[in-house]
């Protein structure tokens, strides 16, 4: 019995890690046709019937790359920092249920557990950022750290009026909370101020300023090549598809249908579709706004989402108390 079970277990791990990777190479081929689509190009098209192949010759190129380290780099901590990155976007799908009761891990702390993976995140990148010996990766991986740290606060002030409102902090029962309405709709405005927030948490457009060109070059991953860049770009899609789904479950319900009548399709088919609509989302910020100046980055996050998250907080809370 004990063989059986981590048999199965480690085949719902491999699994999960396969559609994961597969998603990641996809979401680069998704990213550059819808980019492509707004500016009325055609976007890869060569490589495979309508340009599928891509990610996959990309990977690839990457792959037969040679690995230069830097004279100045640490080695061992610049070899480390991309697979840290990697592995934490890996980590957090543990608890990740695409479907009732589909998680590996249905723990009661869900929701804290996937708030912590996604701030560890920013560890890999300020030891990319220390160890590669220059002060460019350095001041891109200082500028990450203080966005996703400033933007995490008013992230973790909106999910605990989540988790006022649906009473749990195990997913699989703040999504069953939102049977009857899901939480976009009293909590709208905390909803925008979370998508906004997740583009900072990612380091994406307009927020990706640590690897603002005219200033950094590339930002913390400048030095690395081959399979530690590859790591770092595979983290970040990961990290993509993770807060879309946290996104999904937080506020629109995750694998549950918009109405009783729609309840026939699968649950995993509602999820896929929730996390692939806030990844268009993702995609359509980035081809339609410009990068925003790291000031106004950090006003906006301290200055307006902060407040509004913490009255928000008081709101909910004495909602909560006099009308439940």
């Amino acid at each position: 019995m004990l063989l059986e079970f981590i048999l199965n277990n480690l085949l719902q791990i491999c699994v999960t890690i396969g559609l994961l990777l597969i998603s990641v190479a996809y979401l680069t081929l998704f990213e550059r046709k819808v980019i492509a689509a707004m500016q009325y190009r055609t976007g890869p098209a060569l490589n495979g019937p309508f340009g599928l192949l891509q990610p996959l010759l990309d990977g690839l190129k990457l792959l037969l790359k040679e690995i230069v380290i830097p004279n100045k780099a640490d080695k061992y901590t610049f070899l480390l920092a991309p697979m840290i990155t990697f592995f934490l976007a890996l980590l957090a799908w543990a608890v990740i249920p695409m479907f009732e009761n589909g998680a590996l891990a249905n723990v009661n702390f869900g929701v804290m557990y996937l708030l912590a993976i996604s701030s560890l995140g920013v560890y890999g990148i300020i030891i990319a950022g220390w160890s590669s010996g220059s002060k460019y990766p350095f001041y891109g991986a200082i500028r990450s750290a203080s966005q996703m740290i400033s933007y995490e606060v008013s992230m973790g002030l909106i999910i605990v009026c989540v988790l006022m409102l649906s009473g749990t902090s195990n997913i699989n029962g703040l999504i069953n909370a939102q049977r009857d309405m899901w939480f976009v709709i009293p909590l709208f405005p905390l909803f925008v101020i979370f998508l906004i927030s997740i583009l900072a948490e990612t380091n994406r457009h307009p927020f990706d300023l640590p690897e603002a060109e005219a200033e950094l070059v590339a930002g913390f991953n400048v030095e690395y090549s081959s399979m530690g860049f590859a790591a770092f770009f595979l983290g970040e899609y990961a990290n993509m598809i993770l807060m879309s789904a946290f996104t999904s479950i937080l506020f629109l319900g995750g694998w549950l249908p918009p109405c009783s009548a729609l309840a026939f399709i699968p649950g995993f088919i509602w999820m896929a579709l929730k996390i692939l609509a806030i990844l268009f989302f993702f995609i359509w910020v980035r081809a339609a706004l410009p990068r925003y100046r790291f000031d106004q980055l950090m006003r906006l996050g301290w200055k307006v989402f902060l407040p509004i998250s913490l009255i928000a907080v008081v709101c909910v809370s004495t909602f909560v108390v006099f009308f439940s």
